[in-house]
């Protein structure tokens, strides 16, 4: 098997805030109902159901709350085919759908104390009331997205690989130096 490749090929941008292409990083979707989801990822990773538009954390990866019939599960590019595969032996023939879609996304870090300004400049969310373990699905510029803040100052943006150079584009633009806000200090 060949080494992932991501869709930024290691990007890495300095400006207001710092910009990190993730790297290859393993993604899963579940769909069904939420409870037997839970079972299995307890079963299978010892992960617990995230609260609404919350995201949780273990040892093994991390599992994102994206709906109320939708997970999206973040661990190592290698893992994602074992994992999903454990994952559907687990749900049996309960109504639900496992799959993995690590290389449909790419996941960019943003990091520094202006992150919020920078984010807010793409993105229609109120990150007055963003704590930390939240997460948001919305758009970064004309395209989807999901954001998480994982500290006070890192954040984790997750966009489809298609239109992953669009937003590191636009992220690095509204990110230069002259363009500071102020809003979120």
């Amino acid at each position: 098997m060949s080494e992932a490749v991501s869709a930024l090929a290691g990007a890495r941008a300095s400006g207001l805030v710092e910009l990190a292409d993730a790297g290859a990083m393993g993604m899963i979707t579940l769909r069904g109902e939420l409870t037997l989801l839970g079972g299995a990822l307890h079963s299978v990773l010892g992960l617990g159901l995230p609260g609404v538009r919350q995201v949780g954390t273990g040892d093994k990866g991390q599992v994102l709350w994206m709906s109320p019939d939708e997970l999206l599960l973040v661990l190592p590019y290698a893992e994602a085919p074992g994992v999903a595969a454990a994952l559907t032996s687990a749900l049996g023939d309960a109504f639900a759908t496992v799959a993995v879609v690590s290389d449909a996304r790419a996941l960019i870090r943003v990091s520094g104390a202006q992150a919020r300004d920078v984010l807010a400049k793409l993105m229609p969310v109120d990150f007055a009331d963003f704590p930390v373990g939240s997460l948001r699905r919305s758009r970064a510029a004309q395209v989807a997205a999901a954001l998480w803040r994982v500290s006070d100052s890192d954040w984790s943006l997750i966009c489809f690989r298609s239109v992953a150079g669009y937003v590191w584009e636009a992220l690095a633009t509204v990110a230069q130096p002259g363009g500071e806000v102020g809003l979120y200090r």
